[in-house]
């Protein structure tokens, strides 16, 4: 069997989650809505003001932190930041739910990919290293 590094997996998992949050967000801009939106700055009846702006701009930082932070940081740190991530994660992404099939879709994957790292730093042992 093959064996991978617990941070080196944990790390693939955040660049996962992240690639799919930036194709979900670009496959929307296929839609007529989202395409109104741009040009009008307003979604779902909010103005999309600056601070929205911001605040999406930290939302999609953490998946971009943690596949740094899953590299560096030692095991017990890294172990409970990703653990506690994952969690804040599933709030963000439940927090607006999903528009249309296609969201539903890049949305369960990114749920599966969360758990699997919940999961993982959960079982996550000293030495390290995980059967592939």
């Amino acid at each position: 069997m093959e064996t991978i590094r617990t941070n080196f997996k944990l790390s693939a998992l955040w660049l996962f989650i992240l690639l799919n949050i930036i194709f979900r967000d670009i496959h929307q801009y296929a839609m007529k809505s989202h395409l109104e939106m741009l040009l009008t700055g307003v979604y779902n009846g909010r103005v999309v003001t600056e601070q929205l702006m911001l605040l999406g701009g930290f939302l999609v930082e953490i998946p971009i932190a943690m596949f740094l932070f899953s590299l560096l940081l030692k095991r017990p740190l890294n172990r409970v930041l990703n653990i506690v991530t994952a969690a804040l994660t599933v709030g963000l992404l439940m927090a607006e739910p999903p528009s249309d099939m296609d969201d539903m879709f890049f949305k369960v994957i990114e749920f599966t990919a969360i758990i699997d790292i919940a999961w993982t730093a959960w079982k996550w042992r000293s030495y390290g290293v995980i059967t592939a």
